[in-house]
């Protein structure tokens, strides 16, 4: 192999990692949708193949980020200023 292919590879590979971590976040987005939409943890369990552990950190993660954006929006924090 040259040193031309093995970057192509290495470009690819990079590439192939952004497009991965844009696709868990959407992933991350949907799970806590699914949760927060009344569906079962087991049926979010079955169609990701997460473990349980994995979709309560996820679904903690997401509601912590919302309960932040929701308190720097707030009028008390506001006020603080």
């Amino acid at each position: 192999m040259d040193k031309r292919s093995l970057a192509q590879l290495a470009g690819r590979f990079r590439d192939a990692e952004a497009r991965t971590e844009i696709l868990r976040q959407e992933l991350a987005v949907a799970i806590a949708q699914a949760d927060a939409d009344g569906v079962a943890q087991k049926d979010i369990c079955e169609a990701t193949g997460y473990t349980r552990q994995q979709v309560r950190r996820i679904v903690k993660a997401a509601n912590a980020d919302s309960d932040g954006e929701q308190s720097a929006n707030s009028p008390q924090h506001d006020e603080a200023r």
